[in-house]
């Protein structure tokens, strides 16, 4: 007895996950339509044949824009037009978009309280910008024998942050690392940066500017 060669059925599941392409004009092929005017009045149920030849008297498209419902619901626009603004709408929304970094601030059990203070206000400055922060302590040789110092040091950091940063990950052990993750707290806004004073070489060159000027424009403006 042979045995027979089992082949796998070959299907083609491309294009299962896309999006369903919008069906515009005489490609429309339900046998009735309910139609939507540019107005968004209803217009009523008719052949798709009828609605085409409103559509081409408006001057507009005839659009499919519920495939789904019985019979499928179709509206006059300017199609080119609607892709247009479309477009137009999703580029902004890019341009609004941040991308959220994961930024990492390391320090050592018994880290000094000046260097605290100093990468709490590196935070700060992360949250600002609108990323997350990793903040880690790392244990080396014997302080692993005492993880409480790496979880008071991230205490006294969340209370330092108060207002400022929601913590996304309480803290954890991870092998010689106890981290907890922190992001911007909503409706936290940073301080304004003011404005650096001018530096002594700026102040010089307005003064060599002043006394560089001609006589006659000095004593005009005096």
């Amino acid at each position: 007895m042979t045995k027979e060669e089992v082949r796998p059925i070959n299907r083609d599941f491309r294009g299962s996950d896309r999006p369903r392409e919008t069906r515009v004009n005489e490609r429309i092929r339900a046998r009735e339509v309910r139609l939507i005017d540019e107005n968004g009045e209803m217009v009523g149920v008719m052949p798709p044949a009828r609605a085409l030849d409103i559509a081409r008297e408006k001057n507009l498209d005839l659009v499919e824009v519920a495939a789904n419902s019985n019979p499928p619901v179709c509206k006059l626009m300017d199609y080119g037009r609607f892709k247009y603004e479309q477009a137009k709408k999703e580029n902004e929304a890019k341009k609004n978009q941040k991308t959220v970094t994961l930024k990492e601030i390391r320090m050592r059990p018994r880290t000094d309280e000046h260097d605290i203070q100093v990468k709490t206000r590196k935070i700060q400055e992360f949250l600002a910008d609108g990323d997350k922060v990793r903040v880690s302590v790392q244990f080396r040789g014997a302080e692993m024998r005492h993880p409480e110092l790496g979880r008071k040091l991230l205490d006294q950091i969340a209370e330092s942050l108060k207002g400022t940063a929601t913590i996304e990950r309480a803290p954890s052990m991870e092998g010689r690392m106890m981290s907890m993750i922190v992001s911007r707290a909503p409706g936290w806004e940073p301080p304004k940066k003011q404005a650096a004073p001018p530096s002594k070489k700026q102040l010089k060159a307005v003064d060599n500017e002043q006394s560089e000027k001609p006589v006659e424009a000095v004593q005009q403006e005096s």
